[in-house]
C-alpha cells in the first residue's frame, strides 16, 4: 500500500496546499500553465511543501515527454540516457516539449550540472530541479542563469491543519483531539510529508481510534527539528543567533541556542561562534566577555554535554545582555581595506630594531624614547608611523562599556600632545 503522503499528494493546481505566491490566481505558476507553456526552473524550498508535487503538476498538466531523475539515486549513465531520450524526443514527428525533473538537483556535482547546458541552450529539455539547498550556492551559475528561481515556503499552522483535516476525512476510522492536533502540526515543523507521516505512524501504532497527545507522545520519537549540518538551514539558525547577541535580545539569544543544540549542533563549534561575537560585536567595550567565552569552551570541554552546556548557555546570555560595540571589527575591517594599496614605508630609524653593532652604528634606534621613563607613560608627539606619512585613525572607541574609559585617556594624551606644541 502506498504511504499516505503519496495517496494524498495534489493532481491538480487547485489541491496545492500553501504556496499561494506561486499558485493562486495570477501567480508565476498559474500564469505558466494558463499559458501552456514551461520554462526552465529551480523549485527552491525546505522538505515536504511540495515541490515534486508543482513539477508532477506542471509536466501532467501540460503536453509533453516526462522525464524523471533522482540525483540522489541517479548517475552519469542515467543522465546520458536522459539527453539522450531527449534527443530522440526532438527528433521525431510529434512536437512535444522534453521537461527533465530532477529531484535534489544540487547533489549532482558541477560536471553533472554541466551536461545539461548545451540541450538547455539548444532547447532540447526544459529543466525542473527540485533542492533544499540555496541555488546561490549549489547550482552553477552557468546553469542557474539559465532558469527562473521559485522560492517555496514552509507550510503554516493553518495549511498544515487543512492538510491534516483532509487526512483525517481520508482515513475515516482516526479522530484525534485538539491537543493532538497541535502537537502533530508542532512536531512537523512545516513539512506536510512529515505531518502525514506522523499521523500514519499514530494510527498504525495505536491500535486505538481516538488519540490524545499523551498517546502521541509514546509513540513519535523525539522530535528533531529541521537543521541540516552544513546546509543552508544550519547558518540561518546561526545568523540568527548571532543578530539576537548582537541586538542584545538574551531570550531570543537562547531560544535559538536551543534550537541548534536540539537538532544537533555541535556545541564546540556554537562555542567557537561566540567567541568570534564577543571580540565582533562587543570588542573593548566590555573586556571580560572574550574571557567569559573561552571559560565556557574549557568548560565544556571537560564536562561534556549535557553538563558543559550551561556554561556556554551562560556565555550566550553574558554576550546578550553586555555592553555592546564594534569599533574594533571596524578598525580592522579600515585596516584591510587600507592594506590593500598600501606602499612599503620604511620603518623610521628611531624604531628600528639595533641587534648588531652596524646597526647601531647607522643609528638604529638611537632617537628612541622609551614612554615608560616619562610622565604619564607616554612621549608627547612622537612619531610611529612611516616618515611623511599623515596619521591614520583606524580604532574609533564607542561610548559603551570600558570604551569609554578608553576614550577618556585617549582624549587626555591627546591634550597632552596639544600642550607640548604650545
Amino acid at each position: 500500500m502506498q504511504p499516505l503522503a503519496e495517496l494524498l499528494r495534489p493532481k491538480i493546481l487547485a489541491e496545492v496546499i500553501g504556496q499561494k505566491h506561486l499558485v493562486a490566481k495570477h501567480a508565476p505558476l498559474a500564469n505558466l500553465l494558463a499559458a501552456g507553456k514551461l520554462q526552465s526552473m529551480i523549485l527552491w524550498g525546505p522538505p515536504g511543501v511540495g515541490k515534486t508535487s508543482l513539477a508532477n503538476i506542471l509536466m501532467t498538466t501540460l503536453d509533453c515527454h516526462a522525464i524523471k531523475l533522482s540525483a540522489v539515486f541517479s548517475g552519469v549513465k542515467d543522465i546520458k540516457e536522459a539527453l539522450e531520450q531527449a534527443e530522440q524526443n526532438a527528433r521525431s514527428l510529434f512536437d512535444k516539449p522534453t521537461v527533465l525533473f530532477v529531484d535534489e538537483i544540487h547533489r549532482f556535482n558541477k560536471a553533472q550540472q554541466d551536461a545539461f547546458l548545451h540541450h538547455l541552450e539548444e532547447g532540447t529539455i526544459i529543466l525542473i530541479g527540485a533542492t533544499t539547498e540555496n541555488p546561490s550556492f549549489e547550482i552553477n551559475n552557468a546553469l542557474l542563469s539559465r532558469m527562473q528561481v521559485y522560492v517555496l515556503e514552509s507550510l503554516t499552522r493553518d495549511d498544515l491543519q487543512l492538510l491534516l483535516n483532509k487526512a483525517l476525512t481520508y482515513l475515516g476510522k482516526i479522530e484525534l483531539t485538539p491537543d493532538a492536533m497541535e502537537l502533530l502540526i508542532d512536531l512537523s515543523d512545516g513539512d506536510a510529508r512529515r505531518l502525514l507521516n506522523l499521523l500514519e505512524l499514530v494510527g498504525n501504532s495505536s491500535g486505538q481510534s481516538k488519540i490524545d497527545s499523551d498517546l502521541i507522545k509514546q509513540i513519535v520519537p523525539k522530535n528533531l527539528q529541521r537543521f541540516d549540518k552544513g546546509g543552508e538551514e544550519f547558518y540561518n539558525q546561526i545568523s540568527a543567533l548571532h543578530k539576537s547577541v548582537r541586538g542584545s535580545n538574551p531570550d531570543a539569544a537562547l531560544y535559538w541556542f536551543g534550537r541548534m543544540l536540539t537538532s544537533g549542533a555541535e556545541p564546540l563549534y556554537i562555542g567557537r561562534r561566540l567567541l568570534r561575537m564577543a571580540w565582533e560585536d562587543i570588542g573593548f567595550a566590555d573586556t571580560n566577555a572574550a574571557v567569559v567565552v573561552n571559560t565556557a569552551l574549557q568548560t565544556y570541554e571537560r564536562l561534556g554535554s549535557p553538563e558543559g552546556e550551561l556554561a556556554l548557555a551562560g556565555a550566550v546570555i553574558y554576550l546578550a545582555v553586555t555592553n555592546k560595540s564594534n569599533s574594533l571589527e571596524l578598525a580592522y575591517n579600515q585596516l584591510r581595506e587600507y592594506m590593500k594599496n598600501a606602499s612599503s614605508a620604511p620603518v623610521p630609524v628611531h624604531l628600528r630594531n639595533a641587534p648588531t653593532k652596524l646597526m647601531t652604528e647607522l643609528g638604529y634606534g638611537r632617537e628612541y624614547k622609551y614612554a615608560h621613563d616619562y610622565p604619564n607613560h607616554y612621549v608627547t608627539n612622537e612619531q610611529y608611523f612611516p616618515d611623511g606619512m599623515l596619521e591614520l585613525k583606524f580604532y574609533q572607541p564607542s561610548d559603551q562599556g570600558f570604551e569609554q574609559r578608553i576614550q577618556e585617556r585617549m582624549n587626555y594624551l591627546r591634550d597632552l600632545d596639544q600642550q607640548a606644541k604650545k
